[in-house]
């Protein structure tokens, strides 16, 4: 259990530190090129980032807290429960809501870079800190093993 909780740890971390770095340094690194190189930019940020390891750390985190949730006994059990759902809301739901249809705008041509950026970054942010508090419910999950 210690392991899966461990595990569970990690994959929070990752995808905190993931959405992290896009609204501190890669969204506002590309703000400080032509628009149309942020675009593009973007585009390629779009298709290379979907790979094993962020299906890994984007589907682990929430299915990991979850089955430590139902491997943990009282009161660890509830802080899982409890990250497995903010993760899934704050990170899962809102990609797929709000920030895959806003790339695949920027990838169609169909939205502006001074459209896409302040509200892409916004509902990242928004990611980035339902991510940072799933990892403090799985952090407190674990000291109560």
């Amino acid at each position: 259990m210690q392991i899966l909780a461990l595990i569970t740890l990690v994959l929070h971390g990752s995808l905190t530190g993931l959405f992290y770095t896009f609204s501190m340094s890669v969204i506002p690194g590309l703000n400080a090129i032509e628009p149309a190189q942020a675009e593009a930019a973007m585009r390629g940020i779009n298709k290379k980032i979907l790979n094993p390891w962020l299906y890994l750390v984007f589907l682990g985190s929430p299915i990991a807290a979850l089955v430590a949730g139902f491997l943990a006994d009282a009161p660890a059990a509830i802080w899982f429960f409890a990250a497995a759902a903010v993760s899934f809301v704050g990170s899962f739901l809102v990609t797929m809501a709000v920030n895959v249809p806003m790339n695949n705008a920027i990838d169609a041509g169909t939205m502006s870079w001074k459209d896409y950026a302040p509200r892409w970054t916004a509902w990242n942010t928004l990611r980035a800190v339902a991510s940072a508090a799933g990892l403090v419910l799985v952090g407190i999950g674990l000291i109560n093993l």
